[in-house]
């Protein structure tokens, strides 16, 4: 098993929800995140004055995928968030151990 996490731009989450769900991943964790990368944030102009905005507006998904659909999963994370521009974000692959469903108190694979 494997967590992935993907620091995406907030527009494109339903894009992903979709292709996940394409290839058979439903469940997921969405977080409303700040950060920044290569682009290193952008001056605005409120009120006639000029302000750095360091950190953007960024979604972290995180989901548990069985070690056979990890593949599928990052394709359809980076195929529905790719637009070829700085900002496009991050997808981390970790190992997973275990996972438990609380209310059964199963673990593994099936859990997800």
């Amino acid at each position: 098993m494997k967590l992935i996490t993907a620091i995406i731009k907030p527009f494109k989450l339903e894009e992903v929800k979709d292709a996940l769900a394409e290839v058979g991943i439903e469940g997921m964790t969405v977080t409303e995140v700040k950060g920044f990368g290569r682009q290193k944030g952008h001056t605005d102009i409120y009120r006639g004055s000029e302000y750095v905005v360091d950190f953007l507006p960024k979604i972290k998904i995180e989901l548990g995928v069985p070690n056979e659909r990890v593949d599928r999963a990052l394709q359809a994370i980076t195929a529905a968030t790719r637009t070829g521009k700085i900002g496009d974000g991050k997808i981390f692959v970790s190992p997973l151990e275990d996972v438990i469903r609380i209310r059964t108190g199963e673990h593994g694979d099936s859990v997800l």
